[in-house]
């Protein structure tokens, strides 16, 4: 604990470069031994995280591309690395000029997102019914520059209000195994059945974790905005894949308190509860592709579909 309290003292910035070498290094591993190792870390992320909510620590993530993963999403290592090149801009003669044109309309987005008083989000297809409550003082994020990529939208909703059930066609590479074709079930705010046909003995043990069975974050990608077209095997560019619907992703576990609209350094942690804002030492975006509308039930009484076919239409 010693060793990473003055870790945390001494980082003020932080450059994270993804560059796995095998992303399924841990299947033979018991997923008990692997959750308990992600929790010894736990502290070590909160007290970064409180750190980031007070203004004193920065970060940006970016991936680095590896013949491994080229391999195991069908790729050659030059078609892995076209799929970086684009999805940053690095194509273009000026990329800084395209991400500051991106953010702008970003930046629009979000504010007609944040202005709408959203309370309930209905997440209709044909391999999702869902139903999420955002919850009191709730806000947008997007376009932050922290990952490298980032295309999506995301709020983190009040747990205690999510009910409805939700397929995920995309593999989720995780904690080195791979698992797909993930179901999640929710009744009060609780997952009560989950399923992967691959790699759901890691799943189960993942939901075991304290508040794992809880949301902490929804996520939308507009299609117009992406230039990721092909999975990746890793999830900072799954879960901003594009496509023709572009994707919705939902995580699992711990929710992201920049997406409070007040002053976040002020509140306790009891009112942290009291606003569903989910604690947990899991937060694992799952990814989905496939075609959904998506309509806010406002505070005034009224619906608007703000999704369809893949981009936001507000």
């Amino acid at each position: 604990e010693e060793y990473y309290r003055a870790r945390v003292k001494m980082i003020d910035h932080q450059v994270g470069i993804l560059a796995d070498v095998d992303p399924e290094e841990l299947k033979d591993v018991d997923p008990g031994k692997i959750t308990k190792a992600r929790d010894a870390r736990d502290p070590y992320r909160k007290w970064l995280m409180e750190k980031e909510i007070k203004g004193d620590f920065t970060w940006t993530l970016a991936l680095w591309g590896v013949a491994a993963k080229a391999k195991e999403v069908g790729l050659s290592l030059e078609e892995y690395w076209q799929q970086i090149i684009k999805a940053c801009f690095l194509d273009k003669e000026d990329p800084v000029a395209e991400w500051k044109k991106l953010f702008k309309f970003q930046e629009e987005i979000k504010n007609k997102l944040n202005d709408m008083e959203i309370e309930w989000l209905e997440v209709k297809g044909p391999d999702v019914d869902l139903k999420v409550q955002l919850g009191k003082e709730r806000i947008w994020q997007g376009g932050s520059g922290r990952n490298i990529p980032s295309f999506e939208f995301f709020t983190s909703p009040n747990w205690r209000g999510t009910s409805g059930h939700i397929h995920f066609n995309q593999p989720l590479y995780r904690y080195g195994n791979v698992l797909r074709d993930i179901d999640l079930h929710f009744e009060n705010g609780l997952v009560v059945d989950a399923r992967a046909r691959v790699g759901n003995k890691l799943l189960q043990q993942m939901l075991k974790s304290p508040n794992a069975d809880k949301i902490g974050e929804y996520s939308l990608t507009d299609k117009r905005m992406s230039r990721i077209t092909h999975v990746m095997a890793e999830t900072l560019f799954d879960e901003n894949i594009g496509g023709p619907f572009g994707n919705t992703h939902l995580a699992i576990g711990m929710a992201y308190k920049d997406c409070y609209r007040g002053e976040a350094s002020k509140l306790t942690k009891a009112e942290w509860e009291e606003l569903g804002y989910n604690d947990s030492p899991e937060h694992t975006d799952i990814i989905s592709t496939t075609d959904r509308t998506v309509t806010a039930k406002l505070s005034n009484g009224t619906e608007k579909v703000i999704y369809k076919d893949g981009q936001f239409v507000i």
